[in-house]
C-alpha cells in the first residue's frame, strides 16, 4: 500500500509540473496574443489614416489641375522666349474676353521633351492660372467658340 501511495504521490507531482509547465506557456502565449492584437490595433489605425491622406491627397491634386488648361498645335517656338508673356497676350484675342486683372499664371510650360520623330507635330502647352474664374471664362469660350487659330493652326 506504501508503495501505490508513493506512486500516486509521484504521478501527483508529475501531474502537478506539466500543469504548471503548460499554465506558464498558457500566460506566454496570452502575453504574446495581447501584444499582437495591440499591434493589429495600430495597424488598423494606420491603414485609416494611410486610406485618409489618400483621398486627401487626390482631393488636392484635382484642385491643383482644375485651374489648368491644355493648348494643343501652337507651334514650338511661336510663344518666343518667355510663354507666359505670349499666354498673356494671345488668350485674350483668342477668345475675345477682356480680362481684368491681367491674366496671371501659376506656371506655364510645354510638356514633354522636344520631338525628334515628328518635329511638325507640337508638344502641348499646360498653363496653370492663378485665378479660377479666368480658367473657367477661358475654357467655357473654348467650348462656345470650337477651336481657336493661330497662323492657320487649329488650337
Amino acid at each position: 500500500m506504501d508503495a501505490s501511495i508513493t506512486s500516486q504521490t509521484l504521478e501527483t507531482k508529475s501531474m502537478r509540473s506539466e500543469i504548471a509547465s503548460f499554465q506558464s506557456r498558457v500566460t506566454g502565449l496570452e502575453q504574446r496574443m495581447g501584444l499582437v492584437e495591440a499591434q493589429a490595433t495600430v495597424s488598423r489605425d494606420r491603414d485609416q489614416d494611410l486610406l485618409y491622406l489618400r483621398s486627401k491627397l487626390t482631393d488636392m491634386e484635382d484642385r491643383s489641375r482644375r485651374d489648368n488648361i491644355h493648348l494643343h498645335g501652337i507651334p514650338e517656338n511661336e510663344e518666343g522666349a518667355d510663354i507666359q508673356v505670349f499666354l498673356r497676350s494671345t488668350l485674350p484675342k483668342l477668345t475675345s474676353l477682356d480680362f481684368d486683372p491681367p491674366i496671371e499664371f501659376q506656371r506655364a510650360h510645354r510638356i514633354g521633351p522636344k520631338r525628334s520623330d515628328n518635329p511638325s507635330r507640337p508638344r502641348p502647352i499646360i498653363a496653370c492660372l492663378l485665378r479660377h474664374n479666368q480658367t473657367r471664362q477661358i475654357l467655357q469660350a473654348a467650348r462656345n467658340h470650337g477651336p481657336f487659330r493661330i497662323d492657320q493652326h487649329d488650337i
